[in-house]
């Protein structure tokens, strides 16, 4: 047995069981994916693979135990090699980071300048994603570190860390009605046409679930990733924006102001995550510290140890 018989395996399992289409992932052919899962389970004296003519129909449970085996295997060698990096090329390399844009753009930049500055040698590779996906890059090992504020808690295969916590504000024009007023209520912003964050990004679920809990419908007219975009179209005309407050820390075009919703919408949690049983190099260590002054290397290493599940703000 080798190591490409597993990649083909494992490949096979995240592509839903699609020879085709792990081939492709892996550049190689498709029957040269099929020869080596036969090849593996003619070696190991089991289906990994239960079968209708060629096509893969499921997993079976000695398949199952196989996978898991090969997770922890494959997991291993991207360890050894990230070992090997850090004590051959010692305080150099590529960080890929997996993020979203809300991260990538208002949050990440001054952490990563500043591990640029104490690692001169290290590249940083930044993978803009949705949340899920950001999950996805990580669980793949595309990235060593991943941020953002929705999915991440959801995958029992990362270790998950709270790195700041943060609320929406409302984003409007200084003519609006509701610039005048000090507290704005969700029964104000039921009335309005709202521009906010796309279901899957940045909090959304929050602001969806505070209106549900009133019984009211948001009339959301346009839904987009990026807090730029979102602004672009308030100055526009076509509402009021609900944006996460670190977009608005740079400051606002002069026609446009700001108000907390934290009453409204409650706080969220922006959370660093990494995969489970991976060895993290020094420089992942000091970036995470970077992006959070809630986290450090003793801290991330005791949770990657297993020795907690959670750390409060």
């Amino acid at each position: 047995m080798n190591l490409h018989q597993f990649r083909f395996v494992r490949e096979a399992a995240r592509r839903q069981l699609n020879l085709t289409e792990a081939a492709k992932a892996l550049h190689t052919s498709q029957p040269g994916v099929s020869k080596a899962i036969l090849e593996l389970e003619d070696e190991l004296g089991v289906d990994i693979f239960a079968r209708h003519g060629k096509r893969l129909k499921r997993i079976t449970e000695p398949g199952q135990h196989v996978l898991k085996s090969i997770e922890v295997i494959m997991r291993e060698v991207g360890n050894l090699k990230r070992i090997g990096e850090q004590f051959s090329a010692q305080d150099s390399g590529t960080l890929s980071i997996a993020t979203t844009h809300t991260q990538a753009r208002y949050v990440l930049p001054p952490a990563v300048a500043k591990l640029r500055e104490q690692y001169p040698k290290v590249n940083v590779s930044l993978h803009q994603a949705k949340p899920d996906e950001v999950a996805r890059m990580v669980l793949d090992e595309v990235a060593e570190i991943g941020m953002a504020t929705e999915s991440l808690a959801d995958y029992p295969e990362l270790v998950t860390l709270p790195s700041y916590e943060w609320q929406h504000v409302l984003v409007l024009p200084t003519t609006h009605p509701l610039a005048r007023k000090e507290r704005v209520d969700i029964e104000d912003l039921a009335h309005e046409s709202l521009i906010t964050y796309h279901p899957s990004f940045t909090g959304r679920s929050r602001i969806d679930s505070a209106f549900a809990a009133r019984r009211l419908q948001p009339r959301v007219v346009l839904e987009a990733m990026d807090s730029d975009v979102i602004n672009t179209y308030v100055r526009l005309g076509m509402g009021v924006g609900i944006v996460a407050e670190m977009a608005t820390r740079e400051g606002l075009p002069p026609d446009l102001i700001a108000r907390p919703t934290g009453h409204l919408f409650g706080h969220s949690v922006a959370r660093i995550a990494f995969k489970r049983g991976a060895w993290l190099r020094h420089f992942v260590y000091r970036l995470a510290e970077l992006a959070s002054d809630r986290l450090n290397r003793q801290l991330i290493e005791r949770a990657m140890s297993g020795q907690a599940e959670d750390y409060g703000l």
